[in-house]
C-alpha cells in the first residue's frame, strides 16, 4: 500500500510554467509505474505522462510532448515524482492526479483502471 499526495497546482497565464509534485509514502521500496492524469469537469481522466520509478523511462501524451517533463528524485525508492509544465495552454486546465500501479502497465494507452493508488488531485487553471 502506498499513499500519494499532490501539490503545486495554481492559476497561471497561458505561456507560463508550473511544477507539480507527487509525494509517496508507505511501501515505497517496490517498483511502480507512476503517471500523471488530468481531468476536466464532465470528462474522463486522461494520462499525460508516466515514469517507471526504477529505470526512469518516461512516456508522454502527444498533446504535451516537448512541453511537459516527468521526473523522479530517487531511483531506489519511490519518493517524489514531478511534472514540470512549460508553455501552458488553456486546454491544459484541469484537476491533475498522480497515480501508481504495476510496471507492466506503464504505457500511455493504459487507462485509469490499471492504477491502484491515487492522490487527491491538485487543480491547474490556465487563462488566455
Amino acid at each position: 500500500q502506498i499513499y500519494l499526495s499532490e501539490s503545486g497546482g495554481d492559476s497561471v497565464q497561458a505561456g507560463g510554467s508550473l511544477t507539480l509534485s507527487c509525494k509517496a509514502s508507505g511501501k515505497v521500496d517496490a517498483r511502480y509505474c507512476v503517471a500523471w492524469f488530468r481531468q476536466e469537469p464532465g470528462k474522463q481522466r486522461e494520462a499525460v505522462a508516466n515514469i517507471l520509478s526504477g529505470s526512469g523511462n518516461t512516456n508522454y501524451a502527444d498533446s504535451v510532448k516537448g512541453r511537459f517533463t516527468i521526473s523522479r528524485d530517487n531511483a531506489r525508492v519511490l519518493d517524489t515524482v514531478f511534472l514540470k509544465m512549460d508553455d501552458l495552454k488553456p486546454e491544459d486546465t484541469g484537476m491533475y492526479f498522480c497515480a501508481a500501479g504495476g510496471v507492466v502497465f506503464c504505457r500511455m494507452d493504459a487507462g485509469p483502471e490499471k492504477y491502484l493508488y491515487w492522490g487527491q488531485g491538485t487543480p491547474v487553471t490556465v487563462s488566455s
